[in-house]
């Protein structure tokens, strides 16, 4: 495991620079400005706040060229101001938590000392039993973010288990994941990688944020690439 920090903003790529030139900038002198204004972060930012990027990113689908980061934040950030929220460190986080996350391996949790990665939440709870204090902020860090990321993206899933074979349903998962965000965001290494505040803004907006994820997998169902990494995901919705 690894502390996931909001870092999609700082780390888009040549691509993602040629995309938002062709939606927004125009022929010649216009361009290198718009190339400048990139460069400073409150510019930058209004800049990403445009509807065009994402009527472009919807409009063109499988076209377009940009990277993961990039298309995380777009969404995330747009879909989460609809819902109210604000915060661009917030969707910062949540588009950084998709990127990771999309990549199945980066969803298992890996605690020090064992053999294998844990995939189940109850495994991960009862792990926090015997971590050591920064074992334990990652563990409930990560718990968090699992719960946050399959509740979001695969809410269909875990409705036709709760009612199929009785499993945990999403207020189960919303539960689990606001405790966790709540506690993670009083510690001690959650002020050291500036994530008090974003945690604090989960733990009390979990549903808010859970369902603005609903409505971009409901609209588009991204998580697409690589493919078999949805499927892996799948498998691996447990409890």
């Amino acid at each position: 495991m690894k502390v996931i920090q909001p870092n999609c903003r700082v780390q888009f790529a040549a691509e993602d620079v040629e995309f938002i030139l062709s939606v927004l900038g125009s022929p010649g002198s216009a361009s290198d400005y718009l190339v400048k204004l990139l460069g400073d972060e409150d510019s930058r930012d209004l800049i990403l706040d445009d509807e065009r990027l994402l009527r472009a990113l919807l409009e063109r689908g499988g076209c377009v060229r940009v990277s993961t980061r990039f298309y995380f934040y777009i969404l995330v950030r747009h879909a989460f101001r609809r819902a109210g929220l604000e915060s661009r460190d917030v969707a910062d986080y949540v588009a950084e938590v998709l990127a990771e996350f999309a990549r199945s391996e980066r969803a298992r949790c890996v605690v020090p000392g064992q053999p294998e990665a844990v995939d189940y939440l109850f495994e991960m709870l009862s792990a926090l039993r015997g971590a050591d204090d920064r074992t334990s902020f990652l563990i409930r860090a990560h718990i968090g973010n699992y719960s946050l990321f399959l509740s979001g993206v695969f809410p269909d899933r875990i409705r036709f288990r709760e009612e199929a074979r009785g499993f945990p349903g999403l207020r189960y998962y919303e539960g689990l994941g606001r405790a966790q965000y709540r506690v993670a965001s009083d510690h001690r290494l959650a002020q050291r990688y500036e994530l008090s505040e974003i945690f604090s803004t989960l733990a009390d907006r979990f549903e808010a944020t859970r369902v603005a994820l609903n409505d971009i997998s409901d609209r588009l169902f991204f998580l697409n690439e690589p493919g078999d990494a949805v499927e892996s995901m799948l498998q691996k919705l447990r409890n």
